[in-house]
C-alpha cells in the first residue's frame, strides 16, 4: 500500500471499530434489567446515548471513503471490469455471509436463548424461513446492509456520473426527506440516507481531498465554528446531513494532520483493521450475538458482587471489540490459506471467458 494512503486506511479502521461497538451496544444494553449497583443503569444509558451520538460520524465517513477509493472504477473502468471487481465480488460476500449469519444466529438463539421470540425481528438474520430471509435481503433488512449499499451505490453512481451535480442535490434532499418519510424497511432507510456520502466521495472525492488538505483551520476557525453550530442545531431537528458532512471533514483533516506528523505504519493496528474491514464486518455480528446472550445470562443468574456487574457494563463494548477484531483477522488469515480464499473472495472462473 502506498505510504500516502495509509492515513485513509486508518480511517477505515476507525469506522469498523465504531460499527462493532454499535452492534455490541444495541444487542446488550437495551436488554439489561434488575441492576445490583446503583450506577449500573446510569452507565448503561451512557453507552446507549454515546452510541446514538456517534451516528453522524460512523457510516457517513465510511461511505465517503468507500466512494473515494473506487472513483477510478466510476470514470475510467468499463462496466465489465466494474462488474467483476465492484459488483460480483461484493454481492458474493453479501449472500455468502448473509446465509452464514442466518444459519448461525438461528442456532445460537436456539442454544443460548430458546425462549426468545424473534418472530417480530425485521432482520434477515432472524428470518423464520427462506422466504423471509430473501425478503429481508432484498429490502436491505440485514446486518450486512453496508455491503448491499456498496453494490447499489456503485451501479447508481456509474449510471449517473455524467449528470452528477443535479443528482447530488437530489440525493441531499433524499437524505433529509428519509428522516421524515421513511420506508417500511430500516435497512433501506439507511441505504437511502447514506448514498450522498458515497456519491460525494466517488464523484468529487479527489477535489475535496485537495481542498481539505489546504484548508487552514486557524485562519477559518470562525466560519468552521458557525458551521458546527448550524450542523448541531439541524441534527437536533432530525436532519443529520450537515453534521455528517462536517464530521467527514473533521475526521479526514485530523487523520491527515496526524499522519503528517507521525508517519503511519503498515503494521499499525488501525491500518491492519482498515485493510480487513470486510472480514471484521462480516464475522462480528455472529460474535456479538454470542457475547450479548452469554453476558445477559451471566448478569441474570449471577449473585456476584455489584462491582463486578458495574465493571462488565463499563468495558463490555471494548471487550467485544477486541474479540471481534481478533476473530475477524483470524478468519481472514484462515480464508487466505484455503484455495480460492472462498470466505471473502468471489470465484472468478465463471467470468474467465466473459
Amino acid at each position: 500500500m502506498k505510504q500516502k494512503a495509509l492515513w485513509i486506511n486508518q480511517i477505515k479502521g476507525l469506522c469498523i471499530c465504531l460499527v462493532v461497538v454499535y452492534h455490541s451496544v444495541i444487542t446488550f444494553y437495551p436488554h439489561l434489567s434488575g441492576f445490583q449497583h446503583p450506577w449500573s443503569e446510569t452507565l448503561a444509558k451512557c453507552w446507549v446515548y454515546f452510541n446514538l451520538y456517534l451516528a453522524p460520524f460512523r457510516m457517513p465517513v465510511f461511505f465517503f471513503i468507500s466512494g473515494f477509493l473506487i472513483r477510478r472504477y466510476i470514470d475510467d473502468v468499463s462496466w465489465r471490469g466494474g462488474f467483476k471487481k465492484r459488483i460480483w465480488s461484493i454481492f458474493y460476500v453479501l449472500m455468502l455471509w448473509g446465509i452464514l449469519q442466518w444459519l448461525a444466529l438461528s442456532e445460537i438463539n436456539l442454544w443460548l436463548a430458546p425462549e426468545r421470540d424473534l418472530s417480530g425481528a425485521s432482520n434477515a438474520a432472524y428470518a423464520g424461513n427462506t422466504s423471509e430471509f430473501l425478503h429481508g435481503m432484498l429490502t436491505a433488512s440485514t446486518s450486512l446492509w453496508y455491503l448491499y449499499a456498496l453494490v447499489v451505490y456503485f451501479i447508481f453512481c456509474k449510471l449517473t456520473h455524467r449528470i452528477k451535480a443535479p443528482v447530488l442535490v437530489a440525493l441531499a434532499l433524499l437524505s433529509i426527506a428519509i428522516n421524515f418519510l421513511p420506508t417500511p424497511w430500516w435497512g433501506m432507510n439507511s441505504v437511502l440516507r447514506n448514498v450522498i456520502y458515497y456519491a460525494l466521495g466517488a464523484w468529487y472525492g479527489a477535489t475535496l481531498m485537495e481542498w481539505m488538505q489546504r484548508f487552514d483551520l486557524r485562519r477559518y476557525w470562525l466560519p468552521l465554528g458557525l458551521a458546527a453550530v448550524f450542523a448541531v442545531v439541524t441534527w437536533f431537528a432530525r436532519t443529520p446531513l450537515f453534521l455528517s458532512l462536517l464530521s467527514i471533514f473533521i475526521i479526514m483533516k485530523l487523520f491527515y494532520a496526524v499522519g503528517r506528523r507521525i508517519e503511519p505504519q503498515e503494521d499499525g493496528l488501525l491500518n491492519v483493521m482498515g485493510s480487513n474491514t470486510i472480514a471484521i464486518y462480516t464475522t462480528h455480528r455472529i460474535l456479538v450475538e454470542i457475547f450479548s446472550l452469554e453476558a445477559l445470562h451471566y448478569l441474570t443468574v449471577s449473585n456476584d458482587s455489584a462491582a463486578l456487574e458495574l465493571g462488565l457494563i463499563l468495558v463490555y463494548p471494548l471487550l467485544a471489540l477486541g474479540l471481534c477484531v481478533l476473530t475477524g483477522l483470524a478468519a481472514r488469515r484462515i480464508s487466505r490459506a484455503v484455495p480460492g480464499d472462498v470466505l471473502f473472495t468471489a470465484p472468478t472462473r465463471t467470468f474467465a471467458n466473459v
